[in-house]
């Protein structure tokens, strides 16, 4: 038995090797292979960029003959749509049109230019420190906090990126060739399309990035200007500390104007958090006048006691286009270890001002979103509590918008996206209260982590000391109707189309940018 088992052993010993060297072929050859697929990712986004600077000449939709028989049938989609959420069912069908192949891209892309020209920009940076690998236990920090707002909870920076939330939000504007293409558009209904993917967009840099942001000071600022490279400038400021809320800019000269008033709202539940942006996005169109309104969705980070965090968006987008009464709904279907659905799934329907569909989209937060022309609608049957559904059938779906690929070393670098690596660039001539100038950021940015939380302490601290002021004056102006804490660059307004209450930009500060006059501007770091 003994010997039995020694020649066993020589005999396992030796396949064991033979298996090892495979293996390390193996593994070689995928090394290999993610090398050349990581090449012509970054290729293909180099080619998506450059068509961005400059794009080339497409038109609406176009046909083309074909001769083969095999051609003639043209297939078509259908959708199965519930009463209650656009949820979907795709099946094959057959189109009736013959000789007809539809190349749906929309809108007419024009080169303004007339010429390419090549132009001088400056080189943004591609990369940041590398994050340490400092352990900290989460649970011994947050169980004393549930059902707590975590703006009043104080968290070390380990829990933190190295940007703000003004350059959170900021960081939406990532796929804003979106809008410029939706601002050439002529149909009101393709142009939802394209604002609908844009407001999808904004989440898919959330898909690895489950540490929160730096709560901005009251007063805080960040500006972006990209006016060179895509024709937009950008200002935030936060206008409130409790509740956190903040207001934001946006203009293009490439046809559209954006600006939101969120008010951030996040509990610790225990085994997740919740965060909850409350408030409204607005985007006009200069050349139609159509103004959209949509909110953000519900964001939950799950697995705060044990296991691996990973972040979900749940809940449903309303787009309104104020002007004409086009609406889509987008459901963000929430994630299920026991759906069989695609997680991250996102399904909606762009309908006219009648309530007509004309437009099925389909898609994932964190990877793209397809639209697909309605043909044809009938009743079917099979609804829940005896409703009939209605069954769409569509043309092929087009693709309106792809995720561009992370950077290289993006895991060691907080998963930041290209635009989200630069957010915290240093820029000359920025105002003083510039989330770029904040102490404990830039600190913790460059891996000094333990200087980051002193630092971090002390900007809280002075805070606090600064909100008892701030409170004391109020009581004060109450007694003497004087108007307490006002933000520098945006206003208390009503808004003409919606009658809400938000903050609006009051104008100045790229004037005042250019002047270098920052008299108005507080203290804060």
């Amino acid at each position: 038995m003994i010997n039995a088992c020694r020649d066993f052993l020589d005999v396992a010993e030796s396949h064991s090797q033979r298996w090892q060297k495979a293996l390390h072929y193996e593994r070689e050859q995928r090394h290999h292979l993610e090398e050349t697929i990581e090449q012509l990712a970054k290729q293909h986004n180099s080619l998506e960029r450059a068509w961005r600077e400059n794009p080339t000449s497409y038109t609406g939709v176009e046909r083309s003959q074909e001769g083969d028989a095999s051609d003639e049938n043209e297939e078509a989609e259908f959708f199965d749509a519930m009463e209650d959420a656009p949820s979907f069912i795709t099946v094959t069908g057959v189109n009736k049109c013959r000789s007809l192949k539809y190349v749906c891209v929309f809108c007419n892309l024009k080169d303004t230019s007339g010429t390419n020209q090549m132009q001088l920009r400056r080189t943004r940076r591609s990369r940041i420190p590398d994050k340490p690998n400092y352990s900290l236990n989460l649970w011994s920090i947050m169980k004393n906090c549930i059902g707590k707002d975590l703006s009043r909870i104080p968290m070390p920076v380990n829990f933190n990126e190295p940007l703000s939330m003004l350059q959170r939000l900021t960081e939406d504007l990532e796929y804003s060739e979106l809008l410029d293409r939706a601002a050439r558009c002529d149909s009101s209904l393709e142009q939802m399309c394209l604002v609908a993917a844009f407001s999808v967009s904004s989440y898919s840099t959330t898909v690895h990035r489950t540490a929160k942001p730096f709560n901005p000071l009251l007063g805080e600022t960040y500006e972006l200007d990209r006016m060179d490279e895509y024709g937009y400038r950008s200002i935030s400021e936060q206008v409130s500390h409790h509740p956190p809320a903040a207001a934001h800019h946006v203009a293009s000269e490439r046809g559209w104007t954006l600006w939101q008033h969120i008010t951030i709202d996040s509990k610790f539940r225990g085994k997740y958090i919740s965060v909850m942006p409350l408030g409204n996005i607005h985007l006009q169109f200069h050349s139609s006048g159509n103004h959209y309104v949509w909110s953000k969705v519900t964001s939950t980070v799950h697995n705060i006691i044990v296991g691996k965090l990973w972040i979900d968006q749940s809940g449903d987008i309303d787009i309104v286009n104020a002007t004409t009464k086009d609406t889509c709904r987008l459901k963000f279907s929430p994630y299920s270890y026991f759906s069989r659905e695609v997680p991250r799934k996102v399904t909606g329907v762009v309908e006219d001002g009648e309530g007509t569909a004309h437009y099925i989209l389909s898609g994932t937060w964190d990877d793209k979103m397809e639209s697909a022309k309605i043909v044809e609608s009938s009743r079917g049957c099979g609804g829940s509590e005896g409703k009939q559904k209605t069954v769409y059938q569509t043309l092929q779906p087009k693709l309106l918008w792809k995720k561009y690929p992370l950077p290289d070393n993006a895991e060691n670098m907080h998963y930041f996206s290209a635009l989200a690596l630069t957010l915290n660039e240093p820029e000359d001539g920025v105002a003083p209260t510039d989330s770029r100038l904040r102490p404990d950021q830039r600190l913790m940015e460059a891996g000094l982590w333990d200087e980051a939380n002193i630092e971090k302490q002390r900007l809280e601290d002075r805070q606090r000391v600064e909100r008892k002021k701030r409170e004391a004056q109020a009581n004060q102006a109450l007694e003497e109707d004087i108007e307490g804490y006002q933000p520098v660059w945006f206003e208390k307004r009503t808004d003409e189309n919606t009658g809400e209450a938000s903050y609006l930009y009051r104008g100045g500060y790229w004037e005042a940018k250019e002047r270098q006059d920052w008299s108005h501007c507080p203290e804060i770091f």
